[in-house]
């Protein structure tokens, strides 16, 4: 059984009452290790974005970037989490989520600050400048489930391991992106992972 379904968000978002009290409506915990650690030990799925805040200053309008590229950033801490528990990642692109707001791009020493804060401070805006997103067809698409080794090693070998299950997880959303994006109307969009 897939357990209570668990959406992992940014320790941030504490700071404020009203999503504060949303997100613990939805069942939602912080991202932290422990906190992750701790809903897995008691069998719950925890929903993950994996590219966090480095993610949201790597795409468009960022210089470098153009508007057809969309980007994916990924750290090995949820593969060392999946081994550790023994759980599968299952691998999801959602195909428009990128297009729903749109971002002002800043200067870089804030992107360095919201890193160093941990907590995203970025301009964004949707429908007449406001927070509202902008009505954008949605796509989900589900990878091929990654399964953790049947024998799972310690120290240098939990590493080698959790790299494994990261590049299998690469492969497979560099899968579905490119099998999908048609389908969608992204066949001049690409993929960046960053």
């Amino acid at each position: 059984t897939w357990g209570v379904f668990r959406p992992v968000v940014a320790t941030a978002t504490k700071l404020f009452p009203l999503v504060r009290t949303f997100i613990a409506w939805m069942g939602g915990i912080d991202a932290s290790r422990s906190a992750v650690s701790s809903a897995l030990n008691l069998s719950d799925t925890v929903g993950i974005a994996p590219g966090g805040i480095a993610e949201m200053f790597e795409t468009y309008p960022k210089p470098g970037f153009h508007r057809n590229d969309e980007a994916f950033r990924l750290r090995n801490g949820i593969f060392k989490l999946a081994l550790k528990h023994n759980r599968p990642i299952v691998p999801i692109y959602c195909f428009g989520a990128t297009k729903m707001l749109r971002r002002v791009q800043l200067p870089v020493f804030i992107e360095n600050l919201s890193r160093m804060l941990k907590i995203s401070l970025c301009l964004f805006f949707g429908k007449l400048g406001l927070p509202i997103p902008f009505r954008q067809r949605l796509m989900y698409v589900m990878g091929k489930t990654i399964y953790p080794p049947l024998d799972i090693e310690s120290g240098d070998l939990l590493d080698q391991q959790a790299q494994e299950m990261h590049h299998r997880f690469c492969d497979e959303i560099l899968r579905i992106f490119e099998n999908n994006k048609d389908h969608y109307g992204w066949g001049n969009k690409s993929i960046r992972l960053v």
